[in-house]
Parts: structure tokens; C-alpha cells; sequence
């Protein structure tokens, strides 16, 4: 029987299932009744922003009574000049996940169809549901999402958008700038190419293709949520062709984001020295968790993120005993949502103390798991 309340609501939000992409760590935290002592499942960076971000966040903090610019004048500026583009190719949101649920509201009609990689970033998929897309999914092929399958799709279904990021969310995989290039020189004349490159400054060189805001096919969305330790902040921009770019105005929240977020990311913007000390250190804890799974006689995947996928066997079922394993033992990870990827748990690259608590989880799981 239906609520009294539904028949408020339209006739495709009333037929939408009532899930939510991801189950934060507090609910978990909250259904166990007690805190997790490592938190290595949200992909966040545990070294945090800069200490010039922090010291702006602070000031900006006693004027949180002023609403934040709602053109974002300052930041966009700087992320242009970053980029060298113009100001007119940029947009600033509430992180990736905003800016890609405006995109939806922008370009899709109902029925469209939308193409993307099954397993791949769940919020997307909510999005396009949301908005009335056709979702079409395309199975990964050896842990990488499948550029020609993902075109062929695009091609069979004459795709309104394709969704793809590199690097790769929930994998770690990447691929070659020219192999990117070559993808958006193939794609169908109707398609809207969606490049999510929300791990883009932890990627190795020549992973990033040059940014052409002439091309009115691509979208590319980075964030200040993953290497600059802003998740928090919630601030994530777009960059792309103009005309494009400024439809966002017409159905954006002008006033979505907030002013301490903003402050904190122009601040961060401007400290390349602490990102590059940022990535590196990403790095060093990468490695630390490719020898641990080493150690325990797991294989882990090659990573271009600041997370690691270990595969621990190609059992989904055992998969998932060692994760709630290590849950039961107050070390937060994540594992993937579709086979086969969810063979493998997830673990984000973290601070030493966190990383040294997973090592002497992850044996302890794994016995457990297998008993």
C-alpha cells in the first residue's frame, strides 16, 4: 500500500527504489556502537589539507555569517589560470557528485540512454536515475573499464552521455593520455563524453590529456576532495566549452557552496609545494599496502588513486567475510559492487598509524574469513 504521502510525488520519483549509493561510515559506526579506530574506506586523504588552507579556513570561519560568492569569481580565476583556460570554461560545485547531478538535469531527458561501466561510480548512476536516463552498463575486461565496449554501446544505444574516469573509482586503473584522446576523437557525433578525474593529481605522467575547452563533447570534473584533503569541503569544479559550461547557471544552487570551503580551496589551489608533499606521501602508503597484501599472499592491482583494490582470491563470497572482518575489528574499507571486481576489498592510502592497524588486521580477517 502506498503512503499518503507519494501521492506528492511524481510518478517517476515514486517508481525510483529507495537506496542511497553508499553507506557512510558513521551509520555503520552508529549500527555497531562504537567508532572505527582506521578509516580506510571512503577514499579521503588522512594527511589533510594544506596548513595554508587550514589557516584561511580558520579566518574564514568568524565571517561564516556572509553567504560564500555565488560566481565563485576568485576561485574560478585561479583554477583558470591553473589550467590556463578562461574563466567563462569553469564551474565550481558541491564536489564531482554535484556538479555531475546538474550535468543530468542539463542534458538528459527521459529515456535518454547514458552509458558507463557496471561497478563503476555508483553516485553517477543515482543520478542519471534521478533524472530519468536509460542507464547502460558495460562490464569491465581485465580490471580496466572497456574503451570499446564502452564505444560500442555508445554507438548500439546513440547515447545522449558517456561516463568514464580515469583514473578508475573502484579499481585504481588508468589509462594513457593518448589513449583518452584517441577515445574522444571516436566518439559518436550525439554523445557527451563525461570525464571524471577526481584521482587526476595522484595519476602518473602522461596521464592527462591536454585540455581543449574548444571541444563542446567533453566535460572534464576534478575535485579538491581527494589529493588536497578537502572532502569536507565539499568543492569540486567543471572545466569544458563555454557555452556549455555557463548552462550550469541556469540550474545550479548559486548559493550550494560554502564560504569557508571556498576560502579553503583558492587557499589550497594556490599550495602546489603541499600538494606535491601531499601525493608523494599517497604514494609511500600505496606501496606500504601493495607489501602488506604481499605479505599475506594477496595480490594487489596497480593503482593510480589514493586507494589500493587487493584481490583476495577470486571468491566474492570470501571477499566480503574478510571485509566485515576487518569492520568487526574497527578498520573501515570498502570492496567494490560488482563481479567481478568484487572480488577484491578496497583500502585507502592513510596515515601510518592507520596503515600499521590494518596490517595487523588483515591477517587476522583473513584467518577468520577462511575459518
Amino acid at each position: 500500500m502506498k503512503s499518503s504521502s507519494s501521492r506528492f510525488l511524481t510518478e517517476h520519483a515514486a517508481s525510483l527504489p529507495d537506496i542511497v549509493p553508499f553507506v557512510g561510515p558513521e551509520a555503520l559506526q552508529r549500527a555497531r556502537g562504537n567508532q572505527f579506530r582506521a578509516r580506510l574506506g571512503a577514499n579521503e586523504s588522512g594527511f589533510g589539507p594544506a596548513p595554508s588552507a587550514l589557516s584561511a579556513m580558520r579566518e574564514a570561519v568568524a565571517e561564516s555569517w556572509m553567504y560564500a560568492d555565488p560566481e565563485s569569481y576568485e576561485l574560478r580565476e585561479a583554477i583558470a589560470g591553473f589550467l590556463q583556460v578562461g574563466i567563462g570554461n569553469v564551474v565550481v560545485g558541491e564536489g564531482i557528485d554535484g556538479l555531475l547531478g546538474i550535468t543530468c538535469a542539463l542534458v538528459l531527458d527521459r529515456g535518454d540512454a547514458v552509458v558507463t561501466s557496471d561497478g563503476a561510480y555508483p553516485t553517477f548512476n543515482y543520478h542519471v536515475a534521478g533524472h530519468g536516463g536509460h542507464l547502460v552498463k558495460v562490464p569491465y575486461r581485465d580490471d580496466k573499464e572497456d574503451f570499446a565496449a564502452l564505444l560500442d554501446a555508445a554507438r548500439a544505444e546513440e547515447a545522449k552521455v558517456l561516463y568514464i574516469s580515469n583514473p578508475d573509482n573502484p579499481m585504481g586503473s588508468w589509462w594513457t593520455a593518448d589513449e583518452i584522446t584517441a577515445l574522444i576523437a571516436d566518439l559518436p557525433s550525439k554523445t557527451l563524453l563525461l570525464l571524471d578525474e577526481a584521482y587526476c593529481d595522484t595519476a602518473p605522467a602522461g596521464t592527462l590529456p591536454p585540455i581543449d575547452v574548444a571541444n563542446p563533447q567533453v566535460l572534464r570534473y576534478r575535485t579538491f576532495s581527494k589529493a588536497y584533503g578537502l572532502a569536507g569541503a565539499r568543492i569540486g569544479y567543471c572545466v569544458g566549452e563555454a557555452g556549455l559550461v555557463t548552462a550550469f547557471d541556469k540550474v545550479r544552487n548559486h548559493y550550494g557552496i560554502n564560504r569557508v570551503g571556498q576560502i579553503g580551496a583558492l587557499a589550497a589551489l594556490r599550495d602546489q609545494d603541499y600538494l606535491a608533499d601531499a601525493v608523494r606521501r599517497i604514494a609511500g602508503a600505496r606501496e606500504r599496502i601493495v607489501r602488506i597484501a604481499a605479505d599475506n599472499s594477496l595480490e594487489a592491482l596497480p593503482s593510480a588513486t589514493n586507494f589500493v583494490a587487493i584481490d583476495c582470491g577470486g571468491s566474492t563470497a570470501f571477499a566480503r567475510r574478510v571485509l566485515d572482518e576487518a569492520l568487526a575489528r574497527d578498520v573501515f574499507i570498502r570492496m567494490p559492487g560488482a563481479a567481478p571486481l568484487n572480488r577484491c576489498i578496497r583500502v585507502t592510502a592513510s596515515l601510518d598509524d592507520e596503515i600499521d592497524l590494518f596490517a595487523q588486521v588483515l591477517p587476522q580477517a583473513l584467518q577468520a574469513a577462511r575459518d
